[in-house]
């Protein structure tokens, strides 16, 4: 499967950031691994040559980004609508609160792949699961706290990838190959690569490519490609931050199989006293409506490319009772223009306009955008 063609389980956008994961076996831990003398562009085009679309495992997951209280925020988290809240822009503060959870910690996902249509992702929480399976004709997703199941029926005349189907629900969980094709795609152009240590992850040796930014106002000091030596497929992606000495973000297999998965892996049935719930398989916008225009004042605009780039919000997009939480203080901290939040590797600026600028890179950088704006 060639670089372009993975385009599933969506992930969270790097590095403008970030729910990731810690592997159990460090990239350069266990016996001295010797693999064949290969340049940067020789390890590049063994990922775009990978042929391997078939494969189960364990992905697993932390991050170590220097998060506020995770407490306060289900304080704003409730005044947003959460779980005890009942404002009109109710479910947004689970959503946040959900969100900062995962970003701290440790969570762990069995993934299932076969083909181009057929994959199942089951996350594992302490206390629950999440499954999302997709196989061509329907999508489900299951949460187990909530007990309900969401299908999507998938349109017959349907040719592109049916995983995109579940981008709602999963797009928390990736995987090392989807993450390492987003990040190849989108930074390439700024970045210097050059070849690291070979080693061994999910007991498969692996080369390894350094990114390396080519800009000086971002957060990212390093990103790390664990690169299957026979088959191409990314096994670990790791992210350092700057003045951080532990990873702030590293998600990898700690198992894999490169066998056909089971078919009956990719059904879903469910059970008794699942609440199931139908929705329309969502429309696709076109590409040019990916990204805002400049006129347009209702939607996200993006400043910059690539390490530096600056996703804005417009005054009034935040959910309601947002801005009035007297918790947000004890999120944020008082900077020129506005307040901060920040983590080892992305901060976000609300301007006291109302307006929110966010990226992986100096608070500076947000300042400048917003005076720009």
């Amino acid at each position: 499967m060639s670089r372009k063609s993975l385009k599933w389980l969506p992930a969270v956008a790097v590095p403008a950031l970030v729910a990731a994961g810690i592997i159990a076996i460090p990239l350069s831990a266990g016996a001295a691994v010797d693999l064949p003398d290969k340049s940067a562009e020789e390890v590049l085009l063994l990922i775009s040559e990978s042929s391997e679309d078939s494969f189960s495992g364990t992905v697993q997951k932390s991050a170590e980004l220097g998060l506020p209280d995770i407490d306060a925020a289900a304080g704003i988290a409730q005044s947003m609508g959460g779980p005890s809240g009942s404002t009109s822009a109710e479910g947004s503060g689970e959503v946040v609160s959900s969100a900062l959870e995962l970003l701290s910690g440790t969570h762990e996902a069995n993934v299932y792949v076969s083909g181009d249509k057929n994959v199942r992702v089951q996350v594992k929480d302490e206390l629950a699961e999440r499954i999302a399976v997709s196989n061509g004709t329907d999508a489900w997703y299951y949460d187990s706290e909530s007990n309900v199941a969401t299908h999507v029926a998938i349109p017959a005349d349907l040719e592109s990838s049916l995983r995109d189907t579940l981008d709602s629900h999963v797009d928390e969980m990736l995987t090392p190959p989807e993450l390492a094709d987003r990040l190849l795609t989108e930074l390439e152009p700024t970045t210097t690569i050059t070849v690291g240590t070979d080693a061994r992850v999910a007991g498969r040796t692996v080369y390894e490519l350094i990114l390396t930014p080519k800009a000086s106002g971002t957060l990212a000091e390093s990103i790390s490609l664990a690169v299957d030596s026979e088959t191409g497929l990314p096994l670990q992606v790791t992210v350092e931050a700057s003045g951080q000495d532990e990873p702030a973000f590293r998600v990898g297999f700690t198992s894999i199989d490169l066998a056909d998965p089971a078919a009956d892996l990719f059904t879903y049935t469910p059970g008794n006293g699942v609440t199931v719930e139908e929705q329309p398989f969502p429309s696709a916008p076109p590409a040019s409506e990916n990204t805002k225009h400049s006129d347009d004042t209702t939607g996200p605009t993006t400043i910059g490319s690539g390490w530096e780039s600056i996703v804005a919000l417009p005054a009034g997009s935040a959910p309601g009772g947002f801005a009035e939480n007297p918790m947000l203080d004890q999120l944020t901290t008082q900077v020129d223009g506005g307040r901060l939040l920040s983590t080892s590797l992305l901060n976000v600026f609300l301007t006291d306009d109302g307006r929110v600028f966010a990226g992986s890179v100096t608070v500076d950088k947000l300042q400048a955008a917003a005076n720009a704006e």
